[in-house]
């Protein structure tokens, strides 16, 4: 997971080749979003964790880069804010609980809503299927597909 993880952050430097910058983490409850943080974070996991409320902001330092990450609670009532949270940052990161079948076609409406969304046209998306070393995960192809 760490070297996913670390992959994933050459991509935003090479993306953005800039020593700051800020993204926005959101998808429906329980996808995992606070533990990639914490992860990116620490390279600590855990499996105890308590479920956003509202949002919470971490400054990540790796190297000479320094992300800010909104990390968006994904509960029905939180989801009408991740529009404001997602204004003006360099990147959205969509998280997708690829194991959690029963939520998928949820997940697509709302990645389909907040992509509608005109203030948020040129930032860039990133949509990461989380859980994908659980029973029943969509691979790869299976999460493109239906998302």
């Amino acid at each position: 997971m760490i070297a996913i993880i670390n992959r994933i952050l050459d991509w935003f430097k090479s993306l953005f080749w800039k020593e700051e910058m800020e993204l926005t983490l959101v998808g429906l409850q329980y996808s995992g979003k606070t533990t990639f943080v914490n992860v990116i974070a620490s390279g600590q996991f855990s499996e105890d964790m308590i479920p956003t409320v509202g949002f919470n902001m971490r400054k990540i330092t790796k190297g000479n880069v320094t992300i800010k990450v909104w990390d968006i609670g994904g509960q029905p009532r939180f989801r009408s804010m991740w529009e404001r949270y997602c204004r003006g940052v360099n990147a959205i990161v969509y998280m997708v609980d690829a194991a959690d079948s029963e939520k998928i076609e949820a997940s697509r409406n709302e990645l389909h809503n907040l992509l509608d969304k005109p203030q948020l046209a040129g930032i860039p998306v990133l949509v990461l299927g989380n859980k994908r070393d659980l029973p029943h995960a969509l691979d790869e192809n299976g999460l493109i597909e239906r998302m």
